[in-house]
């Protein structure tokens, strides 16, 4: 499908080279939306100086080599390219993408395989709110590179080993299987992390008990790993619990944890060493990658195996680099975590690099996550300084979500059904349309608000367009047009929807959900202002005029709920 940006770049580009020569047609035309006409292109202005020309005459140099244009290009001002379309491009592009079930949304040449690291909840302990945003970001971006055609690994890297697990399996043998399996499928792992810790602080006799333990499960003592596996498939019973309310793709097999890693630490260590990347640095083996500095100036260590031979965070990121690389034939590993991680990750890339298990040609990115603030500004906890359960802050969307649509005539079942969908679509909107790598304020009146970017008010714009066709007693794929643009509302609406697929390669391939969130809120905010003045189905339309606004809210129908599923967000039937 036809992207006007696309397109015009390329025009430019072609008349560049035919009035400069040809070493400019790789210029950027620096085409951007104008207030003036369609759009605007400021290359004049940077090619002047280069050329040694007037901007201007720049300008007139290129629009006299655009006589193909569809459409006209006016000059201005000092040099800036004014360019304005033909209602007869935007109608015929538009029903080109009318007909396309994918909404001008094309497919990765080639795909690529990418590893998308997400969410990651630690085993030892129940979901908190800091592990939401990085389950929906990284969701998000599950969505968009499959929808390309990219073959995407998700990679739940769950945190289920180490020797917390110890004291975690004794405590399951005091209290019993039964009653430990209750507790975690309930979601109260802090709870039960708690009370095995208490007993560690307290008890010499459960601490020697615990540490024996943990000799045990790192050695592969059935029984042991019998128990672990009894607590693991409790814990990931909640886990799944939570994916579920939140709607987003995670499953069992997508589950490769710290356990996973851990038969390669050893090899990782002596592979490293064996290779000069690492050295032994006060009794730890370290690696030193170049150009990282602490604050005594000296450079700083990569921790890769500790004084006491225990392992980190960042042998088991090795190796899942080089698993990754070798075993998966990745192309790209997005890495959806915190941003408090930010010098940890671009350490083990540096370290993967420096071993070779990070080539050129793949790509290792940190999709940097902010943290979630309260109201006050502060980390969002609870009033008691604890962090808040994301079973309850889920449900209590969900609550919300009810109470504001109690009035609506709905019966128990229905209205269940859709305060399920509002609450976790603000919920995830809210989210979503802020940069990922952003901190931003929890606020529940804000993101369940009909009005303004909200997930609401993207959900209602969906459920109104649907609302039409039943009134016009069509659905939406029986809208075949043609469009025809005859009112400035409509050609904005138009204009703006071609630019979708071209905005979602660009969001897949620079990991930012928030900018698919922007142009659907303009995109709903075009067809408001559309919808209030232009009637569609009132008395007095007449048949072509009623037909050829139909595809256009069938188009803009097709664009909404493609995006908003792409992002994970439920779309609604009726509202």
């Amino acid at each position: 499908m036809t992207d006007p940006q696309k397109v015009l770049t390329e025009r430019v580009q072609q008349a560049l080279a035919r009035a400069f020569g040809p070493e400019h047609a790789d210029a950027d035309p620096l085409i951007r939306p104008s207030q003036f006409a369609d759009f605007q292109a400021n290359v004049a202005m940077s090619l002047a100086k280069r050329l040694r020309r007037a901007p201007r005459e720049v300008a007139e140099s290129i629009r006299a080599e655009l006589s193909d244009f569809p459409g006209t290009v006016e000059v201005s001002g000092p040099g800036f390219l004014n360019i304005t379309l033909d209602d007869s491009w935007i109608e015929a592009e538009a029903a080109r993408m009318l007909d396309d079930p994918r909404a001008g949304v094309g497919q990765a040449a080639p795909p690529q395989t990418v590893v998308i690291d997400y969410s990651a909840p630690n085993a030892a302990k129940e979901m908190h709110v800091g592990h939401l945003r990085t389950t929906i970001v990284g969701d998000a971006l599950a969505r968009l590179h499959e929808h390309l055609g990219n073959t995407v690994i998700r990679q739940n890297h769950l945190g289920d080993w180490g020797t917390p697990f110890g004291m975690l399996i004794e405590h399951l043998l005091d209290i019993g299987e039964e009653t430990a399996v209750a507790q975690l499928q309930a979601g109260m792992g802090t709870e039960y992390y708690q009370g095995a810790r208490a007993k560690f602080d307290a008890s010499e006799e459960f601490k020697a008990r615990s540490r024996k333990r943990v000799t045990m499960l790192q050695s592969g003592d059935p029984d042991t790993l019998r128990l672990w596996h009894v607590f693991m498939d409790a814990t990931i019973a909640y886990f799944n619990k939570v994916y579920d309310t939140l709607g987003v793709t995670l499953t069992d097999a997508d589950i490769a944890g710290e356990s996973m890693y851990n038969p390669m630490l050893d090899q990782t260590c002596d592979d490293l060493e064996a290779a000069g990347v690492a050295v032994l640095s006060e009794g730890a083996l370290c690696v030193f990658p170049p150009g990282f500095t602490g604050s005594d100036d000296k450079p700083l260590p990569l921790i890769i195996r500790k004084s006491d031979g225990g392992y980190g965070y960042a042998t088991t990121d090795l190796a899942a680099i080089r698993y990754r690389v070798d075993d998966l034939k990745v192309d790209r590993i997005l890495y959806v975590v915190g941003a408090d991680q930010a010098l940890h990750f671009r350490m083990v890339f540096a370290a993967g690099k420096l071993a070779g298990w990070l080539p050129d040609d793949v790509s290792a990115e940190h999709v940097q996550i902010g943290m979630m603030l309260g109201k006050d500004g502060r980390r969002f906890k609870t009033r008691s300084g604890q962090s808040i359960k994301l079973t309850d802050l889920l449900q209590e969307a969900v609550d919300r979500a009810s109470a504001a649509i109690a009035d609506r005539g709905y019966d128990e079942a229905t209205r269940s059904e859709i305060a399920h969908a509002v609450g976790m679509g603000a919920v995830k909107y809210a989210d979503l349309s802020v940069g990922h790598d952003s901190e931003y304020v929890f606020d529940y009146d804000r993101m369940l608000g009909f009005t303004g970017n909200t997930g609401p008010y993207m959900q209602y714009a969906t459920a109104r367009i649907r609302s039409i066709f039943r009134k016009a007693g069509l659905t939406p794929d029986e809208a075949s047009g043609p469009i025809v643009l005859g009112d400035p509302a409509e050609r904005a609406l138009a204009l703006h929807l071609l630019g979708f697929g071209a905005l979602v390669e660009q969001v897949t391939d620079r990991s930012e959900p928030h900018r698919l969130c922007a142009f659907l809120f303009e995109t709903a905010s075009l067809f408001s202002t559309f919808y209030e003045e232009l009637p569609v189905l009132k008395e007095g339309v007449d048949a072509d005029t009623r037909a050829h606004r139909l595809a256009l809210c069938a188009l803009t129908l097709r664009v909404m709920r493609t995006g908003l599923e792409l992002l994970g967000v439920p779309v609604l039937e009726r509202m």
